[in-house]
């Protein structure tokens, strides 16, 4: 979210990338298995956005997620011994990411799940690359369409509306809540375009970046939280493991496996983890939380990802 999500972090310091990655010399688990591990992480998140509202406000569960993620990666920094970035104008682009890519996606996811269903929130999060795909044929010059890519755009939405059931007038889907987890979708390649264009070059590594965004975004929610709810009168157990789940393996565990995948097998490969995330998150929905599938949901979901592969065919030099 999730990613982040969900993925947005990991996309982000992508593009602050520095030189060539080298591969490790050594792993100790292979990266099939770690690949697996993410897409069930990231696959989860959603159901654990929703048990986490039941007993927490949408803010509230955001800021925990945010506060456990960063310890996380405050911990890798440490074992690894890397500083946060310095300097003002990194830090200045760093606090709009945080807020592009973490801060304000997290939130809105957690909203529309008050009022939609966990696998639609994971299918709509499926829609990023087509968001990313529109918004770079305005803003970077250097990504030219082609018509494989708008195809696969304007397949992509014809996705969304089936999942939506537009046919039968959205019927029995909450608008409100759905135009929020879309206007999440919308913030992650909005933040990676940003990211783009003024962290590209930077000399600080991957996990430097993604640290310093987290907490960040941990202190704009930190900011944000006691302004728009109040503290808690009781605090249920299970929305609370929800909660830690959903920070310390869903954004933290899970940016730092993304960090190694992206290292060892390349962006390119290490991104096909988006594909199944919605796959994970229907499942993750209808199994362990009842939620109810018509043939539309399934149908969509495919239709949404086979115009996001299509987005990111690139053409061939």
């Amino acid at each position: 979210m999730v990613a982040s999500v969900t993925t947005a972090t990991t996309h982000a310091t992508q593009g602050a990338t520095h030189g060539p990655v080298r591969t490790p010399a050594r792993r100790t688990i292979d990266w099939r298995i770690r690949f697996a591990a993410l897409s069930l992480v990231w696959g989860f998140s959603f159901l654990l956005i929703k048990v986490g509202t039941d007993g927490y406000a949408p803010f509230q569960v955001t800021f925990g997620r945010l506060l456990f993620g960063t310890a996380v990666l405050a911990a890798a920094m440490a074992a690894k011994r890397q500083r946060l970035p310095r300097g003002v104008r990194t830090w200045a682009h760093l606090t709009v990411a945080a807020l592009l890519l973490n801060a304000l996606p997290f939130s809105l996811f957690a909203y529309a799940e008050l009022t939609i269903p966990s696998t639609l929130a994971g299918i709509c999060n499926a829609t990023s690359p087509l968001w990313g795909m529109a918004l770079s044929m305005v803003a970077l010059s250097e990504d030219r369409p082609t018509r494989v890519r708008v195809a696969g755009l304007g397949l992509g939405f014809l996705g969304v509306l089936t999942v939506l059931g537009a046919w039968q007038g959205f019927t029995g889907v909450d608008p409100r809540g759905t135009a929020l987890a879309l206007l999440a979708s919308l913030s992650y390649p909005i933040g990676w375009i940003y990211v783009r264009r003024t962290l590209a070059g930077s000399g600080d590594s991957h996990l430097s970046l993604t640290g310093a965004q987290l907490l960040l975004a941990t202190l704009q929610l930190a900011v944000v939280t006691p302004l728009f709810t109040s503290m808690p009168s009781s605090f249920p157990v299970v929305p609370l493991l929800a909660v830690a789940a959903l920070g310390a393996l869903g954004t933290g565990l899970a940016v730092l496996i993304q960090y190694g995948l992206v290292a060892e097998v390349g962006p390119t490969t290490a991104q096909m983890v988006t594909y199944f995330i919605p796959v994970i998150a229907t499942a993750a929905g209808v199994a362990v939380l009842g939620e109810s599938l018509t043939w539309s949901t399934p149908v969509g979901a495919v239709i949404v990802l086979a115009g996001a592969a299509l987005t990111q065919v690139r053409p061939k030099s």
